[in-house]
């Protein structure tokens, strides 16, 4: 009877195996990866309304640095992003850099009340589609994106951001 478990066992656990690496297999070979945006891709333009009711269209701000950042309100890496964020953004708004944190797909309440909770003056432009996060290729969350002044990818990350590395971020990008 042990040896009947034991073999049961061991069957389920190579199914499971060999599912994990189909499935890894599938993903890194078979998907389309065509609106996965990288470094040193120009990026894609986008118009989305903000928190007030304001169209926010990505080439608006060419000329500036953008700090572009994908977010929601339930990822805790965001929570601890967005009071650096705030920070820095205060400091280099006036050096020809901004901000637009991209919610993922939340309502405008819940989206309000986070904004709120955190003090956030900076752009919060709403993806309720997802269509940008789609053209974009995000993944994870947070992902954020340095754009500089001509529109260009310079840097992408999907790390958890401290504040020194977003200031770093910052005098990258500042124009």
């Amino acid at each position: 009877m042990k040896k009947k478990r034991r073999l049961v066992f061991r069957s389920i656990l190579l199914a499971v195996i060999a599912l994990a690496v189909g499935y890894t297999f599938y993903n890194n070979v078979f998907q389309d990866k065509s609106g996965s945006v990288q470094k040193g891709d120009k990026a894609p333009d986008f118009e989305l309304t903000d928190l007030q009711g304001n169209k926010v269209q990505l080439s608006d701000y060419k000329g500036k640095g953008v700090f572009l950042n994908f977010w929601g309100t339930w990822c805790k890496p965001c929570q601890r992003e967005m009071p650096y964020m705030q920070k820095e953004y205060k400091e280099y708004q006036k050096h020809g850099v901004e901000i637009l944190a991209v919610n993922v797909g939340e309502s405008n309440v819940s989206v309000k009340n986070f904004a709120d909770r955190f003090h956030l003056s900076f752009p919060i432009p709403l993806d309720g589609s997802r269509e940008v996060t789609k053209a974009y290729g995000i993944g994870p969350i947070p992902t954020t994106f340095l754009v500089d002044k001509n529109g260009n990818i310079i840097e992408k990350t999907s790390e958890s951001l401290s504040n020194e590395t977003i200031k770093e971020y910052m005098e990258k990008i500042k124009p």
